[in-house]
């Protein structure tokens, strides 16, 4: 209900964030049954040729978004930019698909780094045309909005970067979201510092594309092994 005078008459309310509250919940009850979003198969097989067409073959697909709605009363503390990006733009072996709407899309016009990135821009229709796109992407790298949400309801991989003072859902302390088993969650250190967390990024994809290197290479070691 957008405007209180139009409500019905009610003999008491609660605001949304008041529920785990009056329900007790706590972080270890919170429900955490993933997924419970899923993403329209058609919408998904016409996104599949698609992504097809336009990725170079044989890299890491890692969708991302940079900023949330404008108009959002904190938006300024959530949301970068796309420069900012630029410890993850520079790797090799990743293809980046922008999952970005609204005016944050501008970006791109300035980008110029090591990994292709492909603009989808205003081919993603909404949020059916998003989940498509994000079950044909290895990771998604998200600052704190709606795209975040979707890939953890979907229980995609994503990895959420946040400011120095977050949203309260996000809690303190942790890497983890009890709301989202398949997420990971990066905090800036210092106030505004999107660099340091761009750069903590991109050493976590360094170690993970590593790491399955090495289980690639041991596998093929067993393979010659058995032979």
């Amino acid at each position: 209900m957008e405007n209180w005078a139009h409500c019905p008459p009610f003999a008491a309310y609660c605001p949304l964030s008041g529920l785990p509250r009056l329900h007790g919940t706590t972080s270890d009850t919170i429900p955490s049954k993933i997924p419970y979003l899923s993403a329209d198969p058609t919408r998904t097989a016409t996104w599949r040729a698609r992504l097809q067409g336009l990725l170079p073959p044989g890299l890491c697909r890692v969708g991302i978004a940079w900023a949330g709605r404008s108009t959002h009363n904190n938006d300024f503390n959530r949301s970068t930019s796309l420069a900012a990006l630029a410890p993850l733009a520079a790797l090799d072996g990743i293809a980046l698909v922008s999952l970005q709407k609204g005016p944050g899309q501008s970006d791109v016009a300035d980008y110029f780094a090591r990994a292709p990135l492909l603009n989808l821009g205003t081919a993603i229709g909404d949020f059916e045309d998003t989940m498509a796109i994000i079950e044909m992407l290895d990771l998604v790298v998200t600052v704190d909005t709606s795209v975040a949400h979707l890939a953890g309801a979907m229980g995609k991989p994503v990895w959420i970067l946040l400011p120095y003072a977050p949203d309260w859902r996000w809690l303190l302390g942790r890497n983890d979201s009890p709301w989202y088993p398949t997420a990971r969650l990066f905090r800036q250190q210092s106030p505004g510092d999107w660099c340091g967390v761009a750069r903590q990024v991109s050493d976590a994809i360094r170690k993970l594309s590593s790491q399955q290197r090495s289980h690639e290479i041991m596998r093929t070691d067993e393979c010659v092994g058995y032979q």
